[in-house]
């Protein structure tokens, strides 16, 4: 049995991000995984990486953003894809947190700017406030934008342990990106990756024993 469970925040608890993304770009006329691709070019050294660890403000962000999209071939508006980053609350994820919460140690990690209002980025006071709820549950929550690292970095994996007094090998991870699970496997978590939320918490009902609906 695990003693930890460890959970992302966008894509896993919230809608993923990506799904905005396509909207846009399909409103837009650009290539479909166009912005998904952009952020997975020099992945530790691209806009998005340095915004994540707070290396560039926002304004810079969108300069570099939008740079990096011309450079590829296309232009973006950097503004409207931060406004599309914070996505909507999954019930189904929360409750399997709430009972999570219960029987193990819970944090977050998450990749995260310093954009919109607090660790989700929401950008209206309602949101931010159903947000603030969730967080409430964790007992600690990771924020690259506040540590100054990011996932894929082993770091940040073993810093959420270190403050759940864990092993990595105690500890389920989930995420909705693969380049993200591959470090917490490499260290001895189980991983989960996030698609389907309903599947998602089958499967971590499978390694925790326990219903989690």
């Amino acid at each position: 049995m695990p003693r930890a469970i460890l959970w992302d925040f966008g894509g896993v608890i919230l809608s993923s991000p990506f799904e905005a993304f396509r909207l846009y770009e399909r409103e837009s006329g650009l290539p479909e995984d166009f912005i998904r691709g952009l952020n997975a070019r020099n992945p530790d050294t691209n806009a998005w990486a340095k915004m994540e660890r707070s290396d560039v403000s926002l304004e810079e962000f969108v300069r570099l953003f939008e740079a990096e999209a011309l450079d590829a071939g296309h232009k973006i508006d950097g503004w409207r894809v931060l406004n599309a980053v914070s996505g909507d609350i999954r019930p189904q994820m929360v409750e399997a947190l709430r009972r999570c919460k219960a029987a193990f140690r819970v944090a977050c990690i998450t990749n995260n700017m310093k954009s919109g209002e607090g660790p989700a980025m929401t950008r209206s006071p309602e949101k931010a406030a159903a947000v603030a709820e969730v967080m409430a549950l964790f007992e600690h929550v990771i924020e690259s934008s506040k540590l100054g690292m990011r996932k894929p970095d082993p770091r940040i994996y073993r810093h959420a342990c270190d403050l759940l007094g864990v092993e990595p090998e105690q500890c389920v991870y989930l995420d909705d990106l693969g380049i993200n699970l591959k470090p917490a496997r490499m260290l001895g978590m189980r991983t989960i990756k996030v698609g389907d939320p309903d599947l998602a918490v089958a499967e971590l009902e499978a390694m925790v024993g326990i219903s989690l609906r």
